[in-house]
């Protein structure tokens, strides 16, 4: 017998200040407002694509203290799931992201975009600048965003695999089946399983502990991807295209590589900030250095 215990849970997010439905969408997207009502705002992107806003949260809520952070679930994840079988691409976030721009009034928006939310933000700004209809940026905050070209995306999937594969976190599943927590505390045991799922992620496996557990729509994720192709927005001249002042912040024990967010920056001249002892995660291994250069660059 191993010595797991109940395993402890990240706190519970507070309620929202705010909650609905779009309208205006073509199939209503669930989006959620925290912070005070008046001064600035933020529309904040979460990952995936197939997830949803919640795993941001209770960390990502530091930015709520002194301005609007409103947060939506992308269709196909979350409280936005469809069944409609037309594949969701990539094309289908940015028409979404336009329109809950336009509903919410976010006329000069600022965005932060975490990981694949920071590459929609990237195609959305490029895609505006040619769409009087799309709300173009005024900056945009860039969290470890997903790589920018295919190449680099391959490289982050064998490093991500190669990190999973590696004998200490393959020890912790071992003494995790030898623990006798499925059946002492079922709930105990599959938050520990869904951390060892994302240890690889963390400069820290054992930071995984206070990311709020979070599912991917497989079929989501999939046809997103699929729709992107061979894609390399520094080649095809999108990321050209991102006039807006932009921050990018970079973990270093990020399985993306940093060479991705550094061709990032130099195409879209931005700040590029990277944090030590941090993986895909700042907002819960490096929180704040994170919010510090949220908050300066947002200021």
């Amino acid at each position: 017998m191993c010595g797991f215990s109940t395993t402890s849970m990240p706190p519970n997010p507070p309620p929202p200040r705010a909650s609905g439905f779009t309208t205006t969408t073509p199939v209503p997207l669930y989006w959620t407002a925290y912070g005070p009502d008046v001064g600035p705002r933020a529309l904040v992107l979460h990952g995936g694509p197939g997830a949803d806003h919640r795993y941001l949260l209770p960390q990502m809520l530091e930015l709520a203290h002194d301005r609007e952070l409103l947060f939506y679930d992308q269709r196909g994840g979350g409280r936005s799931r469809t069944d409609d079988r037309e594949p969701i691409t990539w094309q289908t976030h940015v028409a979404d992201l336009a329109a809950v721009l336009r509903e919410f009034t976010l006329s000069r928006p600022t965005i932060i975009g975490y990981s694949w939310g920071g590459l929609l933000a990237l195609l959305y700004a490029a895609a505006a600048e040619s769409d009087p209809a799309s709300p173009a940026p005024d900056r945009l905050a860039l969290i470890d965003p997903a790589p920018i070209s295919r190449q680099f995306r391959e490289e982050f999937e064998a490093e991500f695999a190669r990190r999973q594969a590696a004998p200490a976190v393959q020890a912790m599943r071992d003494e995790l089946v030898a623990s006798g927590l499925r059946e002492r505390d079922p709930q105990g045991y599959r938050h520990r399983a869904f951390e060892l799922s994302v240890a690889g992620y963390f400069a820290d496996p054992h930071a995984a502990r206070d990311l709020t557990p979070f599912r991917i729509v497989e079929r989501v994720q999939r046809t997103v991807w699929e729709s992107l192709g061979d894609y390399d927005l520094v080649r095809d001249g999108r990321l050209a295209a991102v006039r807006c002042p932009t921050l990018i912040v970079h973990g270093m024990q990020d399985p993306i590589p940093l060479a991705s967010s550094e061709a990032c920056a130099r195409a879209t001249g931005a700040e590029l900030v990277t944090l030590e002892a941090c993986g895909h995660v700042p907002y819960v291994e490096q929180p704040a250095a994170l919010f510090g250069a949220l908050r300066k660059f947002l200021a």
